[in-house]
């Protein structure tokens, strides 16, 4: 069987068998893919600190540390003791904020942390430039040690991850995060030198993908190449990366689409894509929370319920304190975490990243988390929506 055919045994096939899983990527999100990692998935922020921290003391040459949220709470200070223990020990440490996520966060304790040897750097702050500095933004969470090893995910570094911030049903916010072991943390890697450069002034948005350079992985095929194979998708501005991928995988999933965002105003495109692989006979669930650390999108996310429901896709809301966790599951086979929400700024405006992770393995723990967190929600039923 020629390489063409095998490519094409199964039509519309990305996830089961066929090295489509990994053209499909490159060919919608430009992003590369690679066999051969670990991949560990870390739920909520106490285990996902727990192995950030002793990846940053472990780190013999390099760190990159990139968070929308980065506090001077406790948990705060407890990344800048071991961040500035790291470059006291001659690790390169470079610590990338965005100037919105940072808002709240005492300018004194970042200055302690650059004055301790920390390379710190600050995305689009406000001024006279485009948008006066309001949008775009630096959404992602990712840090990556000595090109290696990497972790990825929606926590940010803060107090909401580990007490919550409530003061009526305070519970740690709900979350999820990957570490990533193989060649994938260099793909992670050049995605954070990315956007440090771009923070400097010196690369213009997407002028890295100017230069033609060919695919690399889009060969791979799951049947055959050592799992995980994983793609690091870097959202940028206007390129709806993650919103195609939802897309491909609709048309895709045989069994199940299983999706967990925590701002949900999705486009008419998605909506019909949801819609259509539910009718279609694919079980659709989506989590969302129910309580929002800003409500009004809470308001606007119920908003397409109805036309969802009516259509089979089944929803559930979080009753905890925030549902904070951007993840998909799909067939039990193709899992994505990362930073991106189902809404146009984290689709359509700001900076994200996420990885795509195809293997049976961690698809099966992504399933059973899913439906870990069912259990401790309220599930959404179309006759108890008022009408319009």
């Amino acid at each position: 069987m020629s390489a063409h055919e095998v490519n094409f045994r199964r039509a519309g096939d990305l996830t089961v068998a066929g090295p489509s899983f990994a053209r499909g990527l490159w060919r919608i999100a430009a992003a590369d893919v690679s066999s051969g990692n670990r991949v560990t998935l870390l739920r909520d922020g106490p285990a996902t600190f727990d192995a950030m921290i002793d990846l940053i003391e472990r780190a013999a040459d390099s760190i990159g540390l990139e968070s929308y949220i980065f506090r001077s709470d406790d948990v705060g200070r407890r990344f800048a003791e071991a961040l500035t223990s790291a470059a006291k020990r001659g690790v390169a440490v470079r610590l990338l904020l965005d100037s919105i996520g940072a808002r709240g966060t005492s300018w004194r304790f970042i200055k302690d942390i650059r004055r301790a040897g920390v390379d710190v750097a600050v995305f689009n702050p406000f001024g006279f430039r485009r948008w006066l500095g309001v949008v775009p933004r630096d959404h992602r969470k990712l840090l990556v040690v000595d090109d290696r090893i990497g972790i990825t995910g929606g926590v940010g570094v803060g107090r909401e991850w580990t007490t919550g911030v409530q003061k009526l049903h305070r519970s740690r916010w709900r979350d999820t995060a990957v570490v990533i072991d193989g060649p994938a943390a260099g793909d992670m890697a050049r995605a954070f030198d990315h956007m440090w450069r771009r923070t400097a002034g010196h690369e213009r948005r997407g002028s890295h993908r100017f230069l033609r350079r060919p695919s690399r992985g889009a060969h791979l095929d799951p049947a055959t190449d050592t799992p995980a194979l994983v793609g690091i998708v870097e959202g940028e501005p206007l390129r709806l990366r993650v919103s195609r991928a939802l897309q491909i995988q609709a048309i895709s999933a045989q069994r199940s689409i299983w999706i967990a965002t925590a701002y949900f105003t999705p486009s008419p495109s998605e909506v019909e894509a949801l819609n259509g692989a539910a009718r279609d006979g694919v079980d659709v669930r989506i989590l969302v929370p129910s309580r929002n650390d800003h409500p009004w999108v809470s308001l606007v996310a119920r908003r397409f319920y109805r036309r969802l429901l009516t259509n089979g896709v089944r929803i559930w809301e979080w009753q905890g304190e925030m549902m904070h966790a951007k993840t998909s599951v799909i067939d039990s086979r193709w899992v994505r975490v990362g930073s991106t929400d189902f809404n146009p700024l984290g689709v359509a405006i700001n900076y994200e990243l996420d990885a795509v992770i195809e293997d049976a393995r961690l698809g099966a723990e992504a399933e059973e988390m899913f439906l870990a967190d069912l259990e401790i929600s309220r599930e959404v039923k179309l006759e108890r929506i008022a009408q319009p």
